[in-house]
């Protein structure tokens, strides 16, 4: 590695199972870039609800990935390993990683790795990884959404939600989207929702039906689960898609499929961070060749909601964990 790279770093350790106040700012060596893998000097991190759900043990790092937190992160690459192909010292890029990223340094396969478009900073930079990346996956690759269908995505003030809105709204997609507030639901509607569905006081199988004679949403991504399995598929229209990727109201719902068979629905779901770098890579492509001009357009943009200091990570959570945000929370290096 370059003589600039110290041999010790600051990181977030998760110190047990537990509350935001269970990370704290700890000494670690700086990691070496393995084969096909560069080294980042962290300029910020995206903070993600999966990072809160490792914080509190329930979803442990995959095999061989960092126990620090941390999914996607944006700085310069400092050196490489061997055959980390297109990607030399000094390169500018944002990279989705299976955990570091809360550190001064941390390591990313160079596949996995896309420059910043022109026009973002790295606190921007950063906050795109994980959202890109699951969107891309989730709602076009597994849901097929086309120009011209129906979207529906729950959570739509969240950082998935936020990306969602715009990629789906610039190819051509209508999109409708779920909210808590009358704030959250503005803030939908501006980023490209036709509608925000405030789902304190409103229906969305009611709202979606109303503004679709009756058809419904050819794909719907959901992160809530629980009772929002069966109204999903109430929800859907004929040949529609469920794109399951996380459960914050429960995973275990009881559900009539007889709708599924009439509708001939699908109903799919998926996990990103385990997946392997292969996967990953070609999402990177597709983000690059297709998402990536729009992005450099101000057609799609990251959703920045605050910044925080590395070492008050603690607090980064409690405001995930409050939902009070729209769009990304980020920590600076």
């Amino acid at each position: 590695m370059s003589r600039a790279v110290p041999p010790t770093m600051t990181a977030i350790e998760i110190r047990e199972p537990g509350g935001p106040d269970v990370l704290v700012p700890a000494s670690r060596p700086v990691p070496e870039p393995g084969p096909g893998e560069v080294l980042i000097r962290v300029a910020a991190a995206g903070v993600n609800r999966p990072d809160v759900l490792q914080r509190t043990g329930g979803y442990p790092p995959p095999p061989g990935a960092s126990d620090i937190p941390g999914l996607e992160i944006a700085g310069e690459v400092v050196a490489v390993g061997e055959a980390a192909e297109g990607r030399a010292p000094g390169d500018m890029v944002m990279a989705l990683v299976a955990g570091g990223g809360y550190a001064e340094y941390c390591t990313a396969p160079a596949a996995q790795c896309l420059p910043i478009p022109k026009g973002l900073d790295t606190i921007q930079a950063a906050a795109m990884p994980e959202t890109f990346f699951t969107v891309w996956s989730n709602v076009f690759d597994r849901g097929r959404l086309a120009s011209g269908e129906t979207f529906l995505v729950h959570g739509g003030s969240s950082g998935i939600g936020t990306t969602a809105i715009q990629m789906a709204r610039a190819f051509g997609a209508r999109v409708f989207a779920t909210a808590g507030s009358a704030e959250k639901c503005a803030a939908c509607v501006e980023l490209g929702a036709e509608r925000a569905i405030n789902y304190r006081d409103e229906d969305f199988v009611a709202v979606l039906r109303d503004a679709t004679d009756g058809a419904g949403a050819d794909v719907i991504l959901d992160m809530v689960g629980g009772s929002y399995i069966a109204r999903n598929i109430k929800a859907l229209a004929p040949d529609g898609r469920l794109c399951q990727i996380a459960f914050l109201g429960g995973s275990k719902a009881e559900v009539d499929f007889t709708p599924m068979m009439l509708k001939r629905l699908t109903l799919t779901g998926s996990t990103l961070r385990p997946r392997p770098v292969a996967f990953k890579a070609a999402i990177a492509r597709s983000l690059a060749e297709k998402v990536w001009p729009l992005v450099e357009k101000g057609q799609i943009k990251p959703i920045v909601h605050k910044i925080f200091p590395l070492a008050e990570a603690a607090a980064a959570h409690r405001l995930m964990e409050s939902s009070a945000h729209i769009g990304k929370i980020v920590l600076k290096a």
